[in-house]
């Protein structure tokens, strides 16, 4: 057995066993990469949806009591959404418009569900500047088309919310939805 003075430098081979060089960069780089994640989690943890966005990411509406020729306001990802009710001479008045001359070409089929034409379900956002068109409420200003007005810049939509006058460059979005039911819709 060697003792501490018999072991001299050059005794071990060159190239083996850890330097103490070597395990300093090891633990320098290592600590250096936990501080990197330690940093980039919060910073891509904060892009994730919040809690009360997540937990609006889609509502059940019951319909059921919402007469025809009226429609209804609700908030949907903490933005208005329209539900109307549409009257047999409103589908007609939509299905009557060539889609040819329209800014943003959709047929009133295109915007509802087969089966249930009747229903118009869109997001209550002027695609001009974001406002919020009247019509939904009762007794609001429908505009030249009878669907819906923005008071901000005059934008005027028809009864399947297609735009028809005004600067608005797009029909007001329709989002996803599903029946349910007969009388229950999921929206998102």
């Amino acid at each position: 057995m060697a003792t501490l003075e018999q072991v001299q430098p050059t005794d071990v081979p060159e190239g083996e066993g850890v330097r103490r060089r070597d395990f300093i960069n090891v633990a320098a780089v290592s600590f250096a990469g936990v501080g990197a994640v330690a940093v980039a989690l919060p910073l891509i943890n904060q892009m994730n949806p919040s809690a009360d966005v997540l937990a609006l990411a889609s509502i059940e509406v019951d319909v059921s009591k919402i007469a025809e020729g009226q429609a209804i306001k609700t908030i949907f990802r903490k933005q208005p959404l329209f539900i109307r009710h549409l009257t047999a001479k409103e589908i007609a008045e939509a299905n009557a418009v060539p889609v040819d001359s329209l800014r943003d070409p959709q047929t009133l089929a295109e915007r509802t569900k087969a089966g249930k034409e009747q229903w118009l379900i869109t997001m209550g956002v002027c695609t001009h500047l974001g406002c919020v068109p009247l019509g939904a409420g009762e007794g609001e200003n429908r505009g030249e088309f009878g669907g819906y007005f923005c008071p901000c810049h005059g934008s005027h939509y028809d009864t399947a919310a297609r735009i028809r006058k005004g600067p608005a460059p797009k029909n007001l979005q329709v989002p996803e939805y599903a029946f349910k039911s007969d009388t229950v819709v999921q929206i998102g």
